[in-house]
């Protein structure tokens, strides 16, 4: 079937974007691109475009946001770039920093790696670490716990990348970049080109990218596979923006998904997210309260009567 214009021109919107940023932190007035505010304007604005794109060229009427999912959406987007990302440095990249300059530790050989090559070692550490979280979160029950809430989305739109677990969300943003010396620019624009792929890996947005680039990185279609009903579904495509790594290690499948979620696909509040992880230890502790209140009814039972 033939491919109208349109969807001609948004299968090369992805890639445009990745430009666009790479460009941007590269050439961009100084006063901007080395100011860290920018990138807390970027991350949201990746965001905001795609939404508006959703609205252009819809790739599925199920998938349509509603008022309800957007102000959930809104609230964990806003987590994970105040209380998430102040967790991750306060807990994770300032003790890394203190250890390494205790140790004498230097990488300066990656400050003077050509600016792309920084870019692209950032965005290799990024996803390799959360290949494998996520891969031990699918296979690891504690760690399942705190990622099968962003399994119980029923739809996929540009702002569910952020919508899960909190504890999950801290874990999946952990990393090592903190350990290597290099140029802000370069690990800003880094960060903001996962964010455009993750952002088209969950949007509802018709665009498929050329073979080149979904070779390399995810997309709607890998991504909406891995967030299928069926459970062999959800054990493939880990991949948040390299794919690639799953062609690497065997966890690539081909295909897409388009009725989404776990279980009985019943949407979960953003309590229910919260509390999740801990639900079994609830249920565990109201069982033993019922049981042992059975057995006091039990035994108080004959005296009352006597």
């Amino acid at each position: 079937m033939e491919t109208s214009l349109k969807n001609r021109v948004f299968n090369y919107i992805p890639p445009a974007m990745i430009a666009v940023v790479l460009l941007f932190w590269a050439y961009g007035p100084e006063a901007l691109v080395a100011n860290p505010w920018t990138m807390i304007v970027v991350s949201p604005l990746i965001v905001v475009v795609v939404l508006l794109l959703e609205q252009i060229n819809e790739r599925h009427a199920g998938w349509r946001m509603n008022r309800q999912e957007f102000l959930a959406d809104l609230y964990y987007n806003i987590l994970g770039a105040t209380l998430i990302a102040w967790l991750v440095k306060a807990l994770a990249e300032d003790p890394l920093l203190s250890i390494k300059e205790s140790l004498g530790i230097t990488t300066q050989w990656a400050a003077g790696l050509p600016w792309l090559v920084q870019v692209m070692l950032v965005v290799t550490l990024i996803e390799f670490g959360q290949y494998w979280m996520h891969r031990l979160m699918h296979n690891v029950t504690p760690f399942w716990l705190t990622h099968a809430p962003h399994h119980h989305i029923t739809q996929l739109n540009g702002s569910k990348g952020w919508v899960g677990n909190p504890i999950e969300l801290f874990l999946i943003s952990l990393s090592v970049v903190a350990l290597f010396d290099l140029k802000d620019t370069a690990i800003f624009a880094a960060y903001s080109v996962t964010g455009v792929i993750s952002t088209f890996a969950h949007a509802n947005v018709r665009a498929d990218p050329p073979i080149w680039y979904s070779y390399f990185f995810t997309t709607i279609r890998h991504h909406s596979l891995h967030h299928s009903t069926d459970y062999e579904s959800t054990r493939c495509n880990y991949g948040n923006s390299l794919i690639l790594l799953d062609r690497i290690f065997g966890t690539y499948r081909e295909g897409e998904g388009v009725v989404v979620g776990q279980d009985d696909r019943r949407r979960l509040s953003i309590w229910e997210q919260t509390m999740f992880p801990f639900q079994p230890l609830i249920d565990r502790y109201k069982a033993r309260r019922a049981g042992a209140g059975f057995a006091g009814d039990d035994n108080n039972g004959p005296a009352a009567t006597a």
